[in-house]
């Protein structure tokens, strides 16, 4: 199992109110290359287009982060791809390829939220049909040479070859996906890996997902081994499960709070957190042999998975808390996996 970190930057807010967005992208940076020398497997950055994140452009800060790292793999999780152009986002992964060396990978997905789609002027009425189009023009695009392709909602293509050409001899494209069944038939049937986000309830809960994933690929005629599968997650580690519990609580709240509000749901409490937190809910949080033992719970409950990667950034999270807990992620809890 390859362990992951996702990472959504957060604009200066809370805690972190008088920090420069500089600084903040500076630290970013920083735990991308901990990560790296630590041996974490892949790194991945969020894409949001409001005022209370620093990440529009992933392409960038992953291109920074590719320039001082040697191994770990570079992606979007995710790029909100029916907002996009899919040659503008083929050429910016692609050029992120090269700088890494062969290390760029992009989750595509449809985006949890409307400001992207009314920002570049799209209709969100469109929502699903701007996603299935762009996403058959990117995977023709990596195919590379002359594309001549035709759609609703993009001028045509009439035989232009897009540069640059990829470091890999196949840019790696995920479909991301959460709770509609659509997604899963849809990466299914394309053949393409699935990385699952994951942020409630139960893993077990989405087994039924994960096996019309793989259903509709076999019909499709693809191998089992190519339908690989990844889990999103929100999660943290520390020395002891207290000690976890009390430093990620403030963040989760923060954040999970502000969600409630505005839905009208109650607010996250030190209890309801403490059960999200059990050996089988969805949520990554604990001592090193406890987190160990939920991924491998994941694994089994969902027939096997790929990677996990944690999301530890739901929030203003101290800086060195997030190395700590990156450190035990890269050393004890690899280690319990593997012995």
């Amino acid at each position: 199992m390859e362990l992951g970190i996702d990472r959504f930057v957060f604009a200066p807010r809370g805690e972190t109110l008088e920090e420069l967005p500089t600084q903040i992208v500076s630290d970013v940076l920083e735990e991308i290359q901990l990560a790296d020398e630590l041996g974490i497997h892949i790194y991945g950055i969020g894409e949001h287009h409001t005022d209370e994140f620093l990440d529009s452009a992933p392409a960038i800060l992953l291109g920074a982060a590719a320039a001082r790292t040697r191994q770990i793999r570079l992606t979007s999780a995710i790029a909100i791809l029916g907002a996009a152009d899919p040659v503008r986002v083929f050429e910016e992964y692609a050029s992120l390829d090269l700088v890494s060396g062969g290390r760029a990978e992009i989750i595509a997905g449809r985006g949890a939220y409307a400001e992207a789609f009314s920002l570049f002027g799209l209709d969100l009425r469109d929502y699903d049909q701007l996603f299935k189009e762009k996403l058959q023009l990117l995977l023709q695009l990596r195919r590379g040479g002359p594309i001549t392709w035709s759609g609703r909602h993009r001028p045509p293509l009439s035989g232009q070859r897009i540069t640059p050409p990829t470091a890999q001899a196949a840019l790696p494209i995920w479909l991301g996906a959460t709770g509609s069944p659509g997604s899963f038939i849809r990466a299914g049937e394309l053949g393409l890996p699935l990385a699952v986000g994951i942020i409630g309830g139960e893993f077990a809960a989405y087994r039924p997902l994960i096996d019309l994933y793989r259903d509709r690929g076999l019909r499709a005629g693809h191998k089992l081994e190519a339908l690989t599968v990844g889990v999103h997650a929100i999660g943290y580690v520390a020395d002891t499960r207290e000690q976890a519990l009390e430093e990620f609580f403030p963040p989760y709240r923060t954040i999970f709070g502000e969600l409630a509000r505005k839905v009208g749901q109650p607010e996250p409490t030190r209890r309801s957190f403490a059960q999200l937190t059990s050996s089988s809910s969805a949520l990554i949080v604990g001592s090193p042999e406890e987190v160990a033992r939920k991924l491998r719970h994941i694994d089994e409950v969902l027939g096997g998975v790929s990677r996990v990667s944690l999301q530890m950034s739901v929030g203003p999270l101290p800086k060195l808390r997030r190395l700590r807990s990156i450190e035990l992620l890269a050393g004890k809890v690899a280690e319990l996996l593997t012995s």
